[in-house]
Order: C-alpha cells, then structure tokens, then sequence
C-alpha cells in the first residue's frame, strides 16, 4: 500500500484542511490556538492526538516531528480584510505570519523546512498596503530559495456559497513541475485580473521565482442553495413577523423589488440575507441585501460588526425569515453531516465562518500539493535518512 503524505496544519482550526486533504495525508502536527476551536478538532479526528493548542509563535523546531511533504497555513484574515484597517501583516492577527515563517526557517536551519508550503488567505492579501504585503511573502519564499505562485479558487465552483479565496503556494528549487506550470491567461478560471496585477507589482528578482499554477476547470456542481436548507428546523426557529418586516424596511427598492418579483411567481424560493452598511448620500445606512440566485453570500465570523447570515423563505404572500442555521453553514463548507459542531450557535458560526470549503481543498490537493508532495518525496526522504 502506498505510503500517505505528511503534512503540518497550522491555524488549524477545526481542521478544515485536513477533511480536504483526506486519507491520503497523514497529519504530524496540528496547531491552533483557540481551545474552542481546538475542541471541535479534536472531537473530528481520531487517532493519535497530534494537536497542540498554543499560539504558534510559542512553538519551536524541537516541537515539530520528522519532516514533513506539505505545510499548511490558513493564517489570520483580519487585517488584511476591508475590515482590516490597513494594519496587513504589521497587524496583531494577520501579523502572526511572520511567527509561523520563523518556524519554517528554524526547520530549514535544520533541513527539515516542507518542501510544499501552503498558504490560504483572503484576496485583500493582494492588495493590502498597496501590495506591500503580497511583496513580503513573495520575498520570504525567494529567500528561502522556493519558487511560488499563486490562485484565486472561488469556492461557487464546488458549493453554493461565493467565497473566493488567495492560495499561495510554494515549492523548494529543484522540484520537478511540468505538467503544473501553466501561463498567465485571463482564460483559467483559477487566475482573475488582480492576481495579474500583483504579479506585475513584483520585483523582477522575484517574478523571475513566479510559477502559474495550473489546475483543471473544476466540474460545474449543480447545487443550489435551496438544497442545503434544513427543512425540519421547529418552528421557534424563525424570525417573528415584526423581525421579518423590519429586514424588508432595511431594504432599498432594487431588493424589494426582487422579494415582489419572487412573491409574484408563486413558488416556493428560499434565498439568503445580509444586512450591510453602505454610505447613500453621505450617510451610513444598514441595508438588507437579498439574493434568489441559488448562491449563498461568503460566510462570515459574527465579530468585527459582520452580520450573520439569513435565510428568507417566499411562498406566494408568506414571507418569513431566520438566521442561517449552523448544519447549514457547514453544508455550504463543503462539511459532511458527520462533522460535529460546536452546540453552540455563535460558536459554531465563528468556527465555520473562519473555515475553508472542504471540496476546494480536495480539488488542490489532487490537482496539485499531493503531485508536488509525490515528486518531493526523494528530498524529504533524504533528510529522515
């Protein structure tokens, strides 16, 4: 039997990249910092208990096993989000890179650094501090003499929820990379015009270290949003009537447009909300947004003033509304049923809104992190010896 990959998962959370991955990985190490999220890892994966749950720039080499094929690091988004207040990497949360690349550098020092090293993020990563940032990680991974590229995956393709993400990837010099390597072209899907825009703010020292992944289209998935809805919620679980006429208050006359549209047709349509502050006329004005087209909005934390997700239902006259239940919120991530969440609500939220679409990640590691960790295998063989 063919022998697993190893990887690390850092920011592990609840071990979201480890449910992509799937059985073909083995896991060395796992580390998060949050007990509650730590908890729900644990109570997903069995087996040996390879969690360590403290902040990662707490960790040293000695503290990491062996040597592993694949790093993964869904590092804090915060500060390099619209949210985010221009702090980037120099933030407190997002700035918790700098720890984890510290980490990988002990490891080289000690031949020992993953030949594939992941890194996911949001795509303000591209643009924060006017590409400052994306610059500093590209210069991080030149020094330390891998080659890199990066993709924009949305996870529409794969669930219904809009959630594109920024997965930058590197390599160790000497890997092999024909049939990966693509070039720029607005054609793939998994490339966008900001992506060509901060390579093309990049140093030419190191553009010249840039590689265009190549990945397969993705099959086209025929869910909606309708068929991830839980309909055997009690009904305690839905808004009363003055809450739901307060969202249709919010709303400005293009989405009371489309509910009249919807209540005119006479079938039964589910669709999502999200309140929103937008400036009209020079004042901040909390507006519900709604959307039929059988996508979810992105899922987002309940902190840092994002709103929680809500379903709206439609059937002719009867309107009615709820907050987007937690099993769904972990439909749209791609999760199993299987999956234990967190019995509380917010807190389950929190850990799915924080999380990575289950499928999005598979569909990297086939097409890409588990071929480059197969022809990075002589190398991390040659370090255990």
């Amino acid at each position: 039997m063919k022998k697993p990959h190893r990887f690390y998962e850092f920011f592990a959370g609840g071990g979201m990249a480890r449910q992509g991955l799937g059985k073909s990985w083995e896991c060395l190490l796992a580390n998060e910092w949050c007990p509650k999220k730590a908890a729900a890892y644990r109570r997903n994966h069995s087996g040996p208990d390879h969690l360590m749950v403290q902040d990662v720039a707490l960790l040293k080499p000695s503290d990491i096993p062996e040597r592993a094929h694949l790093a993964w690091a869904s590092f804090p988004c915060q500060d390099l989000s619209l949210a985010g207040q221009g702090k980037g990497l120099s933030g407190k949360r997002s700035g918790t890179f700098h720890a984890f690349w510290k980490l990988m550098l002990g490891l080289r020092s000690e031949g020992r650094m993953p030949p594939v090293i992941a890194l996911e993020n949001v795509t303000g990563a591209l643009t924060s501090n006017e590409g400052q940032d994306f610059e500093t990680l590209a210069r991080a991974f030149a020094e330390a003499n891998y080659r890199f590229g990066a993709l924009i995956v949305d996870a529409v393709h794969f669930v219904p929820q809009s959630r594109p993400r920024l997965f930058f990837i590197g390599v160790a010099e000497g890997i092999e990379l024909e049939g990966l390597e693509g070039t720029m072209t607005h054609l793939d899907p998994m490339q966008d015009n900001r992506l060509h825009r901060a390579y093309a703010k990049l140093p030419s020292t190191l553009a010249k270290r840039w590689v265009w992944w190549k990945l397969p289209h993705p099959k086209i998935q025929s869910r909606r949003f309708s068929d991830l809805v839980d309909d055997s919620l009690p009904p305690n679980a839905w808004h009363q009537a003055a809450e739901t006429h307060k969202l249709l208050g919010m709303m400005s006359a293009a989405n009371l447009s489309k509910v009249e549209e919807v209540s005119k047709s006479g079938r039964l349509t589910q669709g999502t909300i999200y309140r929103r502050t937008r400036i009209e006329d020079g004042v901040r004005v909390q507006r519900a947004e709604a959307r039929f087209d059988g996508i979810s909005g992105c899922l987002r934390t309940p902190g840092g003033g994002s709103s929680r997700q809500i379903v709206i239902e439609i059937d002719g006259d009867r309107i009615r509304s709820r907050l987007l239940a937690a099993r769904e919120a972990a439909r749209l991530m791609g999760l199993p049923d299987s999956y234990q969440l967190p019995e509380a609500y917010n807190e389950a939220y929190h850990l799915l809104g924080d999380g990575l679409v289950v499928p999005v990640i598979s569909h990297l590691s086939t097409n890409l992190l588990a071929p480059l960790a197969e022809r990075s295998a002589s190398m991390v063989l040659a370090s255990a010896a």
